[in-house]
């Protein structure tokens, strides 16, 4: 896959052009109409084979190689070049696809309400393909040690047509909001503990669920050992049922990190214990904080590299972001929320508000600024194909078990194309 960034007075059919492929490729790839104008700065994704580079001041054929992972020769060979050759600046050369390596993907997806809504299941319908795991969230703890599910409707069946495993999202959620109070009585006591894991199991029996996943959050720092403890109980009856263990962990860089959304996460002993571990690399720029990247790729690294000093590399999957957010400025704390956005969205939004996108290279993230009718200033940060494969290339060097999607329900097609030109999804049934 190629991705093309729009410039001032390009259009869809100077671009397909440039490429060789049809203007329906490119509207079908990147679900946009060849009736709507392009916005300065978009990113789109081409789909050829391969993709093409065009020779900058300073590039020789194996700093090229380097940056996509080939070799001078192999360049030389397909562009029916002489490795000795200087190459022109403004050169285009066609780099061929690499290998592809195996990768675990997950989704969670998140039912609001009686049932599933018709928008959830189709973008359930649309994801599994590229899926290894589907977690429904949330299975939510109940003080007598029950266990209430969140409405599944077909989603079960919907996994399964794709061979996609359906992964029990556990979490100590009461009144929308995770409770350190319902964690402490869990944690501390026995009895209230069997008879959670029995139920738990019970379900997953019912529903056909290949993982345990618990994301049981803003603990008491005094019940970190409690949750390890609990752990170590749970997996032995969970791996006995034929089924793995999973965990959630705040993003940290340090097991001194304090705070209620980390202290108690201990990644050395969820590395031990769990079969992997899904770490939420995102919410760096969240709706109740100052307008910034939701994941930008520097805080990313350095959790994940943290999170490999005390984890295996093959148990990590990289969590990332499906939305941006939308703030109107000035930001004020404790004001008005941003409000989440797809990246679809963004795109429609720059268009109709005619805002350049512009792209953070620190952060590999896009943004733009725009006015509302109100006259109300606005900043929007988003994900595009550009800060997506930046991800993508993250996992690859770091050599991660796989990615973890929060969540479903928000238009990124980019992605998923994306997804399959750089990995062989796994499938586990």
């Amino acid at each position: 896959m190629q991705i093309h960034v729009v410039q001032a007075g390009q259009t869809l059919y100077r671009i397909a052009q440039t490429y060789g492929v049809p203007v329906e490729s490119i509207t079908e790839a990147n679900e946009i109409s060849a009736g709507n104008s392009l916005v300065i700065g978009q990113a789109l994704v081409i789909p050829i084979v391969g993709q093409y580079y065009w020779v900058q001041q300073g590039d020789t054929l194996t700093s090229i190689a380097r940056k996509f992972g080939t070799t001078a020769a192999a360049l030389a060979n397909v562009n029916s070049l002489s490795a000795t050759t200087p190459l022109r600046v403004g050169l285009r050369l066609y780099i061929p696809p690499g290998p592809k390596r195996n990768a675990a993907v997950n989704a969670y997806i998140e039912p609001r309400g009686n049932s599933v809504s018709e928008s959830l299941i189709q973008a359930a319908r649309n994801a599994v393909p590229h899926l290894t795991y589907l977690a429904p969230a949330n299975f939510r703890i109940q003080r007598d040690g029950s266990l209430t599910p969140p409405p599944l409707d077909d989603l079960a069946s919907i996994a399964r047509s794709q061979r996609v495993a359906l992964m029990m999202t556990v979490t100590n959620i009461e009144n929308e909001q995770f409770s350190a109070e319902l964690g402490e009585l869990l944690l501390n006591d026995t009895a209230l503990q069997d008879k959670l894991i029995a139920n738990i199991l019970d379900m997953a029996r019912e529903l056909g669920c290949r993982d345990i996943h618990f994301d049981i959050e803003h603990l008491r720092p005094e019940d970190r050992e409690a949750y390890n403890r609990f752990l170590r109980k749970a997996v032995v009856p969970i791996h006995a049922a034929g089924l793995t263990m999973s965990t959630a962990l705040a993003p940290k860089t340090s097991a001194a990190q304090q705070g209620a959304w980390y202290t108690a996460h201990d990644y050395k002993a969820h590395g031990q214990i769990a079969d992997f571990v899904i770490i939420m690399t995102y919410e760096w720029g969240y709706s109740g904080g100052p307008p910034m990247p939701v994941s930008p790729i520097g805080p990313v690294r350095n959790v994940l590299e943290y999170a490999l000093s005390e984890i295996p590399a093959n148990k990590i999957m990289m969590g990332q972001n499906l939305y941006g957010y939308d703030w109107t400025l000035p930001y004020v704390p404790g004001g008005a929320y941003a409000k989440a956005i797809s990246p679809q969205a963004a795109i429609t939004l720059a268009r109709e508000r005619n805002a350049s996108i512009q792209y953070d290279y620190t952060a590999q993230a896009p943004h733009f600024t725009y006015w509302d009718d109100n006259g109300k200033e606005h900043r929007v940060w988003f994900e595009d194909a550009r800060s997506i494969q930046a991800k993508f290339n993250l996992l690859k060097e770091l050599q991660l078990r796989g990615i973890s999607y929060w969540k479903l329900g928000l238009s990124f097609p980019q992605n998923w194309l994306l997804l399959e030109d750089n990995f062989k999804v796994t499938k586990l049934l």
